[in-house]
């Protein structure tokens, strides 16, 4: 399975909000810069954790983002099923677009679901906390300005 860059990118602004120093605020800008990847596909992705309550977002000119919630409170399984639009690994997972002739007989499906259902259990066992312990070291990874050492 692969998760989309959308899920990828919520995971990063996640990680990079642990790993700032709270309640301090961080900007798009500075972690699109951090990450090397788009600043518009991460203000989508800031919009939508603020829709789901993960992120406040402080309008203003000393404005900015931060995580509302504690990382020890943000599930990395809850997270990933907000924001991947089909976890649907084959086409037979949708029964109204499936047109494999092989829809109901073939037990490749029951497979591939009880594999699906193995990997997001493992993620259900994570938290941001618990993949962002190394603060310190993400931090010097990150080499942002806006975050303070």
């Amino acid at each position: 399975m692969q998760l989309t860059s959308y899920t990828d990118f919520t995971l990063r602004m996640l990680i990079y909000l642990a790993a700032v120093d709270h309640p301090k605020l961080s900007s798009i800008k500075e972690i699109a810069a951090a990450y090397q990847i788009s600043y518009n596909h991460l203000t989508k992705v800031g919009h939508e954790l603020v829709k789901l309550g993960l992120i406040q977002s402080i309008k203003g000119r000393n404005g900015g983002i931060r995580l509302a919630k504690t990382p020890e409170e943000i599930n990395i399984g809850w997270v990933v099923r907000q924001t991947e639009d089909n976890l649907n690994l084959v086409e037979c997972f949708d029964p109204e677009k499936s047109t494999c002739v092989l829809t109901g007989q073939c037990r490749l499906k029951g497979v591939l679901q009880e594999a699906l259902t193995a990997y997001m259990q493992v993620l259900d066992r994570y938290t941001l906390a618990d993949i962002a312990t190394n603060r310190s070291v993400l931090k010097s990874l990150l080499q942002s300005p806006g975050i303070s050492q």
